[in-house]
């Protein structure tokens, strides 16, 4: 069954990029340091899942480039299981004649910490860009994306995996977090030196933000680090 947290590898003939996605309830929301995507997904009625989602810049860096050479595309998709994996191909009207083609591999969600029970109420449920900033004087940071739904979290970037769980109540919340890296990052944004890292946090919330401290072990390190994040669609 289409559920729960995927990597996600994409091609067109202008290259390829990597992402997550988390699938529930005939949604599909994930993303990777740049853009968000946004869709859903249905049974095809002959075994297969037909998909529609869009792309949604978040991250305004120019060394992030769009793999349609256009920051909002909107795909038409079909795709079907292989063993563990999803493959799906398809394209956009906005660029008609360019094949696109993805392969969605099930991340493990076994070490994410337990969901708080009756959490509803608080925090808006959402996909959330984040922007990481390291503390007390160490270089580095990540941005990414993290679908909070009723106490989940699930999300990430190209490299970085995060499962977790939170709590929320009158504008303030907490939570844990663990991060893995799914993919070597290979020095390019090594923000945890490749650790699978447990991060706790707390911090406060808006209607269509939030902010939190954490502080992250990684190895016999402690690492803390703040994080912003912007709504930017309902789950």
């Amino acid at each position: 069954m289409l559920q729960g947290l995927y990597k996600v590898e994409m091609n067109t003939v202008h290259g390829s990029r990597r992402g997550v996605i988390y699938v529930y309830d005939g949604k599909m929301m994930g993303g990777n340091s740049a853009f968000a995507f946004i869709g859903t997904y249905r049974d095809s009625g002959d075994g297969g899942v037909l998909v529609d989602i869009s792309t949604l810049r978040h991250n305004e860096d120019p060394n992030f480039q769009p793999l349609f050479k256009s920051d909002k595309i909107t795909l038409a998709l079909t795709g079907r299981q292989q063993g563990a994996q999803y493959h799906f191909e398809g394209g956009t009207t906005q660029l008609p004649g360019i094949a696109f083609n993805s392969v969605m591999t099930p991340l493990s969600e076994e070490a994410a910490p337990p969901i708080p029970s009756g959490e509803q109420g608080g925090i808006r449920n959402g996909l959330y860009s984040i922007h990481i900033r390291m503390l007390d004087g160490v270089d580095g940071g990540n941005t990414g994306v993290m679908v909070l739904h009723d106490g989940k979290i699930r999300g990430g970037d190209a490299f970085f995996d995060y499962i977790g769980s939170y709590s929320s109540a009158n504008g303030r919340w907490k939570g844990e977090i663990v991060n893995h890296e799914h993919t070597p990052s290979q020095g390019e944004r090594p923000v945890f030196g490749g650790y699978e890292v447990g991060i706790g946090f707390s911090g406060t919330y808006t209607e269509d933000d939030a902010v939190w401290e954490a502080t992250a072990l990684a190895g016999k390190r402690s690492i803390r680090f703040s994080a912003v994040l912007k709504k930017l669609a309902d789950a």
